[in-house]
């Protein structure tokens, strides 16, 4: 089951306009009113973009929420990872440690750093359906690591666009003057294009020692986490070695673990996974990866993720990601 940091709640909370009520949300998730701030403490990712949507839809002013939530965010409240994000020696430094280290944060956010046109991509992928709470949270986000990244360089920082993937709810101005560039809905990313320039510029209170101290506690964070929920991405990887072979089924992925059927299927269960959705993922991975790295038919990358035909693959990748295999491909390739 995919999570996120508690702190995005409070952050939520602390923005909504006089007179929402919210108390009942907060216990719908589990969370006492009166509670403290603890950027380790997660909640389900579905029942936060629910959480988010509810409050959205309540207060007055709800258009305008996500990019107030994500302008109160200061990277002191991020806890260590916060701390790195600082102390490293640039912005460029600060985006990669979000890449290696951001699930510290949560496992429904990954950011990748990646090339494109007149710039470079700081792209957030998060894991959901697409849910409208989960558009209101991508927004938030956004407009975090738009006012960390001013917080922490030393020169102006002004991202040269934004992009969503999800059409505008409502006047595009209003976004426009939040970020003070041009934003774009309805693309295949949700990502800030940043500068060159940008990225090299020194941080604030950059300093290496630092950042390495903060690295090794956060790659310790890290190794935790692996630890307590290592059996999904165990099963995914069994799952992908065998696709070629056709769709593995939950027996014979057991079977490969050392584990019985009903134990595989009790302990994933436990973490909030269903067998069906693992081997989900685990196609889209795959199919991911041998779109952006080799020159595969598409009908060769069907076969290869355990599809009879291209069109089924073609329909199953469109449901996942959102565009077709081949736009897909074309994005990797132009990035």
């Amino acid at each position: 089951m995919s999570q996120i940091t508690s702190l995005y709640v409070h952050k939520v909370l602390s923005q909504a306009s006089p007179g929402v009520e919210t108390r009942d949300l907060l216990e719908a998730l589990g969370m006492e009113p009166d509670g403290l701030v603890d950027p380790k403490l997660m909640v389900s990712a579905d029942r936060y973009y629910e959480f988010f949507e509810t409050l959205v839809a309540r207060d007055p002013n709800g258009l305008t929420l996500p990019l107030r939530i994500g302008a109160a965010m200061r990277s002191d409240e991020y806890g260590a990872f916060g701390l790195a994000w600082k102390s490293a020696p640039n912005l460029r430094g600060s985006y990669m440690r979000s890449e290696r280290y951001g699930h510290v944060l949560g496992s429904a956010e990954t950011y990748s750093l990646q090339r494109g046109d007149g710039g470079w991509f700081f792209n957030l992928d998060k894991a959901g359906d697409g849910q409208p709470g989960m558009q209101l949270s991508n927004e938030a986000s956004m407009s975090a690591v738009d006012v960390i990244s001013k917080e922490v360089s030393t020169e102006p920082f002004m991202p040269l666009a934004v992009f969503f993937k999800h059409a505008p709810r409502g006047d595009v101005a209003v976004y426009e003057a939040h970020f003070g560039c041009p934003v774009h809905f309805e693309t295949d990313r949700d990502a800030l294009l940043v500068s060159e320039e940008s990225l090299d510029v020194p941080n604030t209170l950059g300093d290496e020692t630092i950042a390495r101290f903060f690295d090794r506690h956060l790659e310790s964070e890290l190794a935790s986490l692996t630890e307590e929920d290592g059996l999904e991405p165990r099963v995914r990887r069994a799952v992908a070695n065998m696709l070629s072979e056709g769709v593995p089924t939950l027996s014979s992925i057991a079977t490969d673990l050392g584990l019985g059927s009903r134990t595989l299927q009790r302990r994933l269960t436990e973490q909030g996974h269903s067998f069906q959705s693992v081997v989900d993922a685990a196609r889209h991975d795959l199919a991911r990866q041998l779109l952006r790295e080799t020159d595969y038919s598409l009908a060769e990358i069907a076969f290869l993720t355990g599809f009879s035909e291209q069109s089924g693959f073609t329909r199953a990748f469109k449901r996942w990601a959102g565009q077709t295999p081949r736009s897909y491909r074309l994005a990797a390739s132009t990035g």
